[in-house]
């Protein structure tokens, strides 16, 4: 559960909000506006394709801690390449999706912090993503063998839905947990099908919350960022 004492600052670096869209000026935008309440900033494929890497430095120089959402998923070789550039960059969080094995995996891991220690700065944290919260089908074995993948391959944490939680806190206790799929009450799930309120999920063992549509697609996004402050102080 959130210590009650847990300063704004503390709440703030609990919640990453997703810039899922293909507009740098737009992306740029919200950032700013809801600065005031995420410490974490989520760039996926749709901006990273869209602006490039150097999208990574322009939210950096905003101050915020940067998870770079791109679930690598190709031979070890190339993942290892791919994610020494990025830890080149100064990514906090990288994705590495574990449906491409522990080889794989592990070989992400290695990139990774290869490329972070070249350039001189701190260690990022890999993650290991396991079954996209898209997914409505409910197989616990596949989502036990993905949190082992992700653990045993030296990821420091995974991404998996709220109801997944249950079986982390079975075996990876130990492990960050990134939850997206995070919709506070009454708000529309769209396409995602495993969803939680961030009271729920926080409550269930969750270390960072994504959020994305629930406030960027919201008619006031700084009230609704501030509704999901207010249900974290509650707890």
């Amino acid at each position: 559960m959130v210590n009650s004492e847990y300063s704004e600052a503390e709440t703030k670096n609990r919640l990453a909000l997703a810039l899922d869209v293909d507009d740098l000026v737009a992306g740029v935008r919200l950032a700013r506006e809801l600065q005031p309440y995420f410490g974490v900033l989520k760039i996926g494929l749709e901006l990273y394709s869209a602006a490039g890497p150097e999208v990574i430095g322009t939210f950096q120089q905003m101050g915020y801690k940067i998870f770079l959402d791109l679930k690598l998923h190709d031979i070890p070789n190339t993942v290892h390449r791919a994610a020494r550039v990025l830890g080149s960059l100064g990514v906090n969080y990288l994705t590495l999706h574990t449906a491409g094995g522990s080889e794989m995996v592990s070989a992400g891991v290695e990139g990774l912090l290869e490329g972070a220690r070249n350039a001189g700065i701190g260690d990022p944290v890999a993650l290991g993503v396991t079954i996209l919260t898209s997914d409505s089908t409910s197989n616990e074995e596949l989502m036990q063998d993905r949190i082992l993948i992700a653990k045993d391959s030296g990821c420091r944490g995974l991404v998996c839905s709220a109801h997944d939680l249950h079986l982390v806190n079975k075996t990876a206790q130990d492990l960050i947990t990134v939850v997206p799929g995070i919709r506070p009450s009454g708000v529309d799930s769209h396409d995602q099908k495993k969803v939680a309120t961030p009271a729920q999920a926080i409550n269930d063992g969750a270390s960072v919350l994504v959020v994305g549509r629930a406030v960027t697609q919201a008619e006031d996004p700084i009230q609704a960022s501030r509704g999901i402050h207010k249900e974290l102080e509650h707890l």
